[in-house]
């Protein structure tokens, strides 16, 4: 017996997991070994379309193509045989809306982004109505522009054509890793988990199915649904086409979700933050629904064996965003990274705060109308207090969610696990620790969205036993902790002030 296990670890150290990573400006896809370790990276960016004020969209044919590039590129710069791969995991930006025709596979019109506010005025209408209490006792979220139900309407109600071909069966509609398995099966699967699913507005989290009374509201009809499977399990096989071998696909999950079991929050009241083009924070409430008092998103944080795992989120729709703005439009940074240097040639943020609404303002405060801005300019300001007050607004709003997720969940977590691409900023970091007067933590392995639903995918192969076995796999890279010389309560106090300012100014 002792021989036979030898040979199956093994079998399993030579054998790997496809993480594909499909991010809101990049197509990614990561090779992770048996110890959880980075193999090789492919990415390649893809456009991103603003038609008009407010409107944020991707070409969805991009999408796929630039998607499948990584993947062989990713299995070439590697050197495995594609016979070495385990199974698939696929994590994806949520939300993003795209529907295709069911017969010649071709998007019917640009995949609408999560950024995308052109629903607000419907999303109002349904407020007015007195739809948000049914809606967020369904559905665990609010009505806001942010979610796909109203983005599938928006399409269909378009073109007349569109919502006659609908209604006839013709048209499929899939968040991004819908859209990306059906082209990696050719086809043959039209399927989502419902960590995705969960983020439709369309998808009861309590009953875990489609719910026909949302449908109805939306007019969307149940035929151009995907079908949900476990977030981990064995799902479907990739076309034999795309790598020479049908391989499996055993994890799904939407972006943040993963994340959250990348980063092993598996026990109630374990907390994150991902600092990505947006900035999400999300607490395991294990098998609670929590319904948010204080205007937090109830989600599905994973379905694993047909047991379904709650989660409270809080959005911030522009954290690395922000620092793009600052590179791109600004121009005071030639790349992302030199934003933490420009903020250290200051020793405060010489009294501006910066309010990231470059998108609306999300969690707790789900104004669509609020738009960005510096308050406390002077003669005096310098390129350096701008940068240092954009840091700190990524971990005031960060503050903002956690401050009331605490609340819903009546639970003071122990400390913050972060991850993503600007939770290597390690000045972010330290005043996120200082706003928070807690300690942040980040793991050795910031790819956690790639890592959670590799684990995800693993776990339904038997690549990796239990969770017991991803536990030993989670390091710890470094702990910002508190500075107690740090006076945050100033910084906080203006904040509220100046935010509460620009809020009524909207009324």
């Amino acid at each position: 017996m002792e021989g036979f296990l030898l040979n199956c670890n093994k079998e399993f150290m030579d054998k790997y997991i496809l993480a594909i990573d499909a991010g809101t400006t990049s197509s990614r896809a990561i090779i992770f070994n048996k110890n959880a370790e980075v193999i090789e990276i492919a990415q390649y960016e893809f456009n991103q379309f603003f038609p008009k004020e407010g409107w944020v969209e991707h070409d969805a044919v991009e999408i796929w193509n630039t998607q499948l590039k990584a993947i062989k590129d990713v299995v070439n710069k590697s050197k495995i045989d594609p016979n070495q791969i385990d199974s698939i995991g696929i994590t994806n930006q949520r939300e993003t809306t795209i529907i295709w025709d069911k017969q010649t596979g071709k998007p019917v019109y640009n995949a609408i982004v999560w950024q995308d506010r052109r629903t607000a005025s419907f999303c109002d209408e349904l407020i007015e109505k007195n739809k948000t209490s049914l809606i967020q006792q369904k559905t665990g979220l609010v009505i806001d522009a942010y979610f796909s139900g109203t983005k599938i309407k928006w399409i269909l109600d378009s073109n007349q054509e569109l919502r006659e071909k609908a209604n006839d069966n013709k048209l499929l509609f899939g968040t991004v890793d819908t859209w990306l398995i059906w082209n990696l099966t050719n086809g043959k699967s039209h399927i989502t988990d419902p960590s995705n699913a969960s983020r439709t507005l369309l998808y009861n989290i309590k009953d875990d199915k489609w719910d026909k009374d949302l449908l109805d509201l939306f007019d969307v009809p149940e035929n151009i649904l995907p079908n949900v499977v476990d977030s981990s399990s064995v799902s479907t096989n990739i076309d034999k086409e795309i790598l020479g071998v049908e391989i499996t696909i055993s994890g799904i999950a939407g972006d943040q979700q993963a994340a959250l079991f990348g980063q092993l929050c598996i026990n109630e009241g374990d907390i994150k933050n991902t600092y990505g083009t947006g900035c999400f924070c999300m607490m395991n409430t294990g098998e609670n629904f929590v319904m948010s008092k204080n205007k937090m998103l109830s989600t599905i944080a994973w379905r694993i064996n047909g047991e379904i795992t709650y989660a409270l989120e809080g959005s911030v729709f522009v954290a690395g965003a922000l620092i793009q703005w600052l590179r791109d439009q600004l121009g005071i940074i030639k790349s992302s990274p030199e934003v933490e240097e420009l903020a250290k040639t200051v020793i405060d943020n010489g009294g501006l705060t910066f309010v990231p609404a470059l998108s609306g303002l999300a969690a707790p405060y789900w104004d669509p109308y609020v738009q960005g801005t510096i308050f406390g300019i002077t003669r005096g300001t310098e390129n350096g207090h701008i940068a240092r007050a954009a840091l700190e607004s990524i971990a005031l709003r960060t503050r903002d969610i956690v401050i009331e997720m605490e609340k819903d969940a009546g639970i003071k977590f122990k400390d913050l696990k972060v991850d993503g691409g600007a939770s290597n900023n390690n000045l972010l970091m330290q005043i996120q620790a200082n706003l928070l007067s807690t300690n942040v933590v980040r793991p050795k392995t910031t790819e956690t969205t790639a890592l959670g639903v590799a684990f995800l995918a693993g776990l339904a192969t038997g690549f990796w036993k239990d969770i017991s076995d991803l536990k030993k796999l989670w390091i710890e890279d470094m702990s910002f902790n508190p500075d107690s010389n740090f006076n945050s309560n100033d910084i906080i106090e203006l904040w509220q002030d100046r935010i509460n300012k620009l809020l009524k100014v909207n009324e």
